[in-house]
């Protein structure tokens, strides 16, 4: 059976995913959606777009509208994905820590863990696997972080992670795991993922952190929205604090708070 969406229902879906993760799906969107859902109508034996939605917004079924929500905002990630900003923390972590300080960084889009654990072996390297150091991923997806607390990964994903790293924080899978690798226990021991909506409004505050990744997330939000997000991560940020954000992305017009020390990296002064 051939599913195919006509511009109303099309509508009715990006109006929901807008209201519930900020998201604007344009009409060159419209591919992605199909591709990604036609799948749960097959699987649920729904014949058409305007039945789906109707499933997914009745509250009899939260499950399949989480995952919905989970098919249509999970991105693209990797690991050491624009490696400048990983150098430039390289610079700012401290090389000691006074007694009973913990450094604390937040990867407030998490999806599958490759950033926060990138971030990890980073600091495992310069503070000590064993150090005083704690990472918090989230992610609106349930499955992207169900994955990112395992650490297992295919191997093809340890492309850009130096040999050195690898060697040091990631174990080989062997027999039914070959072609596998999973991150080091006692670095996912220091590394956390729940789920959070950044969206919100009045979102709970999650911690006090030295540095904020908010990378390749903004470029998804129109105005209002990048301006409500980053006004709810903005709380979580020690003042002196650094918040990074991706290479396609500015702070332009959407917060007075930060200042900006490089291209992409702010600091709350």
């Amino acid at each position: 059976m051939s599913y195919t969406i006509n511009d109303a229902e099309f509508r009715r879906f990006s109006a929901l995913i807008y209201d519930i993760a900020g998201i604007t799906l344009t009409d060159a969107k419209k591919m992605l959606l199909t591709g990604r859902l036609s799948k749960r109508l097959i699987a649920l034996g729904i014949p058409n777009y305007t039945q789906y939605f109707k499933y997914v917004t009745d509250d009899a079924h939260v499950d399949e509208l989480q995952f919905m929500v989970d098919l249509l905002t999970t991105n693209e990630t990797y690991f050491f994905r624009e490696p400048q900003h990983f150098d430039y923390l390289k610079t700012i972590i401290p090389s000691a820590l006074r007694q009973g300080q913990v450094y604390r960084v937040w990867s407030a889009a998490a999806s599958i863990g490759a950033e926060a654990y990138t971030i990890a072996m980073l600091l495992a390297d310069k503070l000590g696997i064993d150090g005083t150091w704690e990472i918090l991923g989230t992610d609106i997806s349930n499955s992207v972080l169900e994955q990112a607390q395992k650490g297992h990964y295919r191997m093809a994903e340890s492309e850009k992670i130096p040999r050195e790293y690898l060697k040091k924080y990631c174990l080989k899978g062997k027999g039914p795991q070959e072609g596998t690798f999973l991150i080091d226990r006692r670095l996912r021991q220091h590394t956390r993922f729940e789920p959070l909506n950044l969206n919100v409004e009045g979102m709970r505050k999650v911690g006090d952190f030295d540095v904020i990744f908010l990378r390749n997330v903004l470029i998804y939000f129109d105005i209002p929205t990048k301006q409500r997000v980053v006004a709810n991560v903005i709380p979580n940020l020690k003042i002196g604090g650094y918040f990074i954000i991706g290479h396609a992305e500015s702070l332009n017009g959407i917060t007075d708070v930060l200042t900006q020390v490089e291209p992409t990296v702010y600091r709350r002064l």
